[in-house]
């Protein structure tokens, strides 16, 4: 993938839950993102490394600009150490910013103390906040209704940008904060479970209805999701809505100049 001629979001793994996560039935090593010359890692979950490696083309850790940790859970953050690694030639060549929740840092952190000097710097990630990497901005808009500290991003190209609704339970006006060209929303649940802090289909249904991006993208599978046939759900959400929604897979590469 060249940073210099495209702009791109591939998925290097679309599994949510523990137990889809467990069992490898969808893979769960993020998202990579290509966006004006600048590449950055999304949530790198386990196995991140050997689908950026196993790629094709491959995915060069050595050309990523930094790391966006959305949560600290460890379908996020499994490979959070040896993706810094791999970015910085072993801690031999000191580059790249690593941004993360405070408490992936400071309570029981996934972030090691180890690596943190490999990086050029960290910085922690607060709601209402505005952050720069390589020639792209990003902003924190609210704190997820989640477990651990949470947050999605607003995502800020030359000429796209991207929401991802990172995992949380539904509140009320959570659309209201993510209205990128391309929105792309973890859901793990197809129906809705109060108990659980994950959006539902119904949930996502909801969102897209009402913000309708250029393309919404469905990711972050749960079991029931993916017994319910994710594509079979998009294409029935795209003609329901009039808007276009795809359902993310395994190593799908989006062309984002063609959105």
């Amino acid at each position: 993938m060249s940073a210099k001629t495209m702009n791109r979001i591939k998925f290097l793994g679309t599994a949510g839950a523990r137990f889809v996560v467990t069992r490898q039935l969808r893979a769960s090593g993020g998202i990579w993102l290509t966006l004006d010359e600048t590449n950055v890692m999304i949530d790198p979950g386990p196995g991140s490394l050997v689908r950026c490696i196993s790629s094709k083309p491959k995915l060069n850790p050595l050309d990523l600009d930094g790391i966006i940790l959305t949560h600290k859970h460890i379908d996020h953050s499994n490979d959070i150490n040896i993706m810094i690694e791999a970015m910085t030639n072993g801690g031999f060549k000191k580059k790249g910013v690593v941004f993360a929740p405070s408490d992936a840092i400071e309570d029981d952190p996934v972030i090691l103390k180890y690596f943190r000097n490999h990086v050029e710097k960290i910085e922690i990630l607060k709601e209402k906040q505005n952050y720069k990497i390589g020639n792209i901005t990003f902003s924190i808009p609210v704190r997820h209704h989640h477990r651990v500290e949470t947050y999605g991003l607003n995502i800020y190209g030359k000429e796209i940008s991207i929401s991802i609704i990172s995992d949380t339970k539904y509140f009320k006006g959570l659309e209201s904060y993510y209205k990128g060209d391309i929105l792309i929303i973890n859901v793990v649940l197809f129906e809705e479970k109060p108990e659980i802090d994950h959006l539902s289909l119904p949930d996502a249904e909801k969102i897209l209805s009402i913000n309708k991006p250029k393309l919404g993208i469905l990711s972050h599978f749960g079991m029931t999701m993916i017994k319910s046939k994710p594509w079979d759900i998009a294409e029935k959400l795209t003609k329901k809505l009039g808007v276009k929604v795809i359902a993310a897979s395994d190593g799908l590469d989006l062309d984002l100049d063609k959105i």
